[in-house]
């Protein structure tokens, strides 16, 4: 009954409450993300939608006795924020393996690992996470292609296995026990879209690049430890202002996992699942939408169809600026790619292709074209490129021409930006770099996340490299003329992202029936001075119109 009463009262416009609202926010700035009503000062939510938005007067009609009423005191309130593209398990995995994100150097690594090696048991297996030797003080000797070799991390861990992955995800560095157990040696080949690095001797390094990490066998956690880490995963998001999180590129265990999760009412963000790989979405014959109450939709498919810049796996027009035998490869064929595109059409699903060199970026628009066409009846596909890092200015239009979504992250810029000339030279930089601007005035729409666990979920210093383009550390903005405003930055963190998986009619912005997903911040996004911006602080996450964390 309350429902029902609580709809005529909406529907007929009523300035007073049929029945009382659950929750009350006032004495605040609402950014809303509406054009027609962008700004207000306070709202209401009865169950998990928005009932009313606009003055603390307007809104006090929705206050009863058992209202819970929260004075924001001037604090600010968006639409919650969206991680458009993040891998959630990866998330939890990071923060139980041993974090090498803060190592400024190899020897400073290889001191780290034997340390984790002398508290293990032998023949343990050891994960590390984050290195990133473009970020390091001084370069590892001895250098072989760019990268570090094994020979010091394996000799001071002889005992255990040691598998360590690079920042960008896109390869890793095994020691001499892994490299004997998994038989990787001087007659190894890479498997098609992979590369081991070797020697000049015909040795492998340790470093393996792309598919070449398939190689290695790492024995599965227990479900102790998966359970574990996506309860950290979670409880990270919320911390951070996160109501919705897309996952890019879930396994078979993985959505298991998350439909466990749904069906208990544990999860804390909204999931939206892209599903890893063709041959998974082909066990799919239909989507499976706002599972455990919304709380989960399986809708899209992921696909991988190149490397990293920084790894020199993206598959590039022209050579590496610093590798110049290497224009880098596809790891997912375009074969696959077109035949990803043809089934997830006829049954209504998604494709988001990993593309982050400009040949790749090309090939998927090819793909993504030839495949509209054979299927004209699908009028509105919202097919995305996740990253769309480097492209070539002719491609640059075709996002919006085929209304083709740019998936991007704003601190991949920030981050990469300082050693990307390095790596494609800078015409290719000015030309195609994170251009947002570029994409945005040819009409295109973009959507943004981190890549955690790549980058920090946080979204606060997202949203300060979006507008700002510069680093949080200080200094000069990289390329500024291509950097957001604060609106379309926000835009792309919500509504927009909300477009790009389908749900604008749900969630994205704060409207009357609308999921009440908010996140509560101390600071107004749209309007303090840029230094003010990472001094923002994540007051409440609102999620289904429960408040589930709250600043201590």
């Amino acid at each position: 009954m309350k429902t029902v009463a609580l709809l005529a009262a909406l529907l007929a416009g009523s300035a007073h409450a049929a029945t009382p609202a659950d929750l009350v926010l006032r004495n605040g700035v609402v950014d809303t993300m509406n054009a027609k009503a962008p700004r207000a000062t306070a709202l209401a939510v009865s169950g998990n939608r928005i009932v009313a938005v606009g003055s603390d007067a307007q809104v006090s009609a929705w206050v009863g006795p058992a209202t819970r009423v929260v004075d924001l005191a001037g604090a600010s309130v968006i639409p919650g924020f969206t991680e458009s593209h993040g891998h959630l398990m990866a998330l939890g995995d990071a923060r139980l393996d041993v974090d090498l994100t803060a190592a400024r150097n190899w020897p400073e690594i290889v001191a780290t690992m034997k340390a984790a090696a002398a508290q293990a048991k032998k023949g343990e297996w050891l994960a590390g996470w984050g290195w990133h030797e473009s970020k390091w003080n001084e370069p590892p000797v001895p250098l072989v292609r760019g990268f570090q070799t094994h020979d010091a991390l394996s000799a001071a861990t002889p005992d255990n296995p040691v598998v360590l992955s690079r920042a960008d995800g896109h390869a890793t560095i095994v020691n001499a026990r892994v490299m004997e157990l998994m038989s990787i040696g001087r007659a190894s080949q890479a498997p098609e879209g992979g590369e081991i690095i070797k020697d000049a001797a015909g040795l492998p390094t340790g470093v393996l690049v792309d598919n070449a990490m398939e190689l290695v066998h790492v024995p599965p956690p227990s479900a102790e430890r998966r359970a574990r880490a996506l309860d950290l995963a979670l409880q990270e998001c919320l911390r951070k202002g996160i109501t919705s999180f897309e996952d890019a590129g879930s396994s078979s265990e993985d959505i298991a996992l998350f439909k466990d999760y749904a069906q208990a009412r544990k999860l804390g963000p909204r999931l939206y699942v892209m599903v890893a790989g063709y041959d998974l979405l082909r066990r799919f014959d239909k989507p499976e939408i706002g599972l455990g109450d919304g709380f989960l939709t399986i809708r899209a498919v992921k696909l991988v169809a190149d490397g990293a810049m920084g790894s020199r796996g993206a598959a590039l027009l022209e050579p590496y600026e610093d590798d110049p035998k290497n224009s880098g490869f596809y790891t997912t064929p375009p074969e696959t790619v077109l035949a990803t595109a043809r089934y997830a059409l006829e049954y209504g699903f998604q494709v988001n292709v990993h593309a982050i060199g400009d040949r790749t970026n090309r090939m998927v628009l090819d793909t993504f074209e030839k495949a509209f066409k054979e299927y004209p009846r699908v009028k509105d596909p919202r097919f995305r490129i996740e990253h769309a890092q480097i492209l070539d200015a002719k491609d640059i239009p075709r996002f919006a021409k085929l209304g083709v979504i740019a998936s991007m992250q704003g601190i991949h810029c920030t981050s990469d930006r300082p050693w990307a000339a390095s790596r494609i030279g800078m015409a290719r930089v000015t030309e195609g770099l994170y251009v947002w601007r570029k994409l945005l005035a040819s009409g295109a729409t973009i959507v943004n996340g981190t890549d955690v666990p790549v980058e920090d979920v946080d979204a606060i210093k997202n949203y300060y490299a979006s507008v700002t383009r510069r680093p949080a550390a200080g200094g000069e903005a990289f390329d500024p003329d291509q950097k957001m405003t604060r609106e379309e930055a926000l835009r792309s963190y919500t509504l927009a992202a909300a477009y790009g998986a389908f749900e604008e009619k749900d969630r994205g912005s704060i409207e009357v029936g609308k999921l009440a997903d908010l996140t509560v911040l101390s600071k107004d996004l749209l309007n303090v001075p840029d230094d003010e911006l990472l001094k923002t602080e994540v007051l409440h996450t609102i999620v289904d119109g429960r408040i589930l964390y709250s600043r201590p």
